[in-house]
């Protein structure tokens, strides 16, 4: 891994390199092993998640040495630089016509793909539904037994490849058109209502107790979200601002693929 290290921080460095066998042959090496789970762009690391940025260069690198090329499947017609993922069946996963997901991507055993769409460089684990329409960016991690709800969008990150990917650990729930982007981190169990957006930016705000506890990019284990917003002064008056408010906790006898309806009934909000 040190050696493949080296050689992608050294093309990365210089571009000319890029017409040397030995660095094209690293960069595919780390594609490969990418789209086998042997490694991935971000991990945990005792409590922390690091984010491997020398992975996420060769992605970047993987772009300029492919060349254009035509692709058919049946009667429809491609024309990208990237291979499509392969052997479903032997690695136990259900695609559902129209699923894409680009090599690259490592989907782990048990996952479903309704007609969606997994970018290069992320890594959905184990028992994961992507439902109709929903989308997982470049690079971004998805936990086991998540549910990726119709038209969710799980953000990419490549560029600048200092920038963290977006993170849903295991168990969580994302209603239908949520979305997830700029690194938001997502603990365990988390639920998010429908239409819920979370950036870097956005304001997370816990509504539980006697004063509200503020959070950026991240939401905490088990925590149950909905859309809010707040008031915030602007020289033309005052104005709604989005943001999202964490109402209750999942409670922690709850089945783990509990509905959306059943979380949100047992803190009394409906959206």
């Amino acid at each position: 891994m040190q050696d493949l290290k080296k050689l992608i921080e050294e093309a990365w460095v210089d571009r000319s390199l890029l017409g040397n066998h030995e660095y094209t042959t690293a960069i595919e090496t780390v594609i490969e092993r990418l789209d086998s789970g042997e490694i991935r762009v971000a991990e945990p690391i005792g409590s922390r998640w690091h984010t491997n940025e020398w992975i996420k260069k060769a992605v970047i690198l993987y772009f300029p040495i492919r060349q254009m090329e035509e692709i058919e499947v049946g009667p429809f017609v491609f024309h990208d630089k990237m291979k499509l993922k392969t052997d479903y069946k032997k690695t136990g996963v259900r695609v559902v016509p129209h699923a894409i997901a680009r090599y690259g991507a490592y989907l782990s055993k048990g996952v479903i793909l309704m007609p969606s769409y997994v970018n290069i460089g992320a890594y959905v684990d184990e028992g994961t539904m992507v439902d109709t329409w929903a989308t997982v960016g470049s690079c971004a991690q998805v936990g086991k037994h998540c549910h990726l709800s119709g038209g969710v969008g799980i953000g990419g990150v490549l560029e600048p490849v200092q920038a963290s990917p977006v993170i849903i650990e295991d168990n969580c729930f994302l209603g239908s058109r949520a979305i997830v982007v700029e690194g938001v981190h997502l603990s365990k169990e988390v639920v998010l209502g429908a239409n819920v957006v979370l950036t870097a930016s956005t304001k997370i705000i816990d509504v539980t107790g006697d004063t509200p506890v503020e959070y950026k990019s991240f939401v905490p284990e088990r925590s149950v979200v909905i859309p809010g917003s707040y008031t915030k002064k602007f020289p033309a008056g005052e104005f709604q601002v989005p943001c999202a408010l964490i109402i209750g906790k999942r409670k922690e006898s709850t089945d783990k693929k509990t509905s959306l309806n059943d979380a949100l009934r047992d803190n009394n909000v409906a959206v």
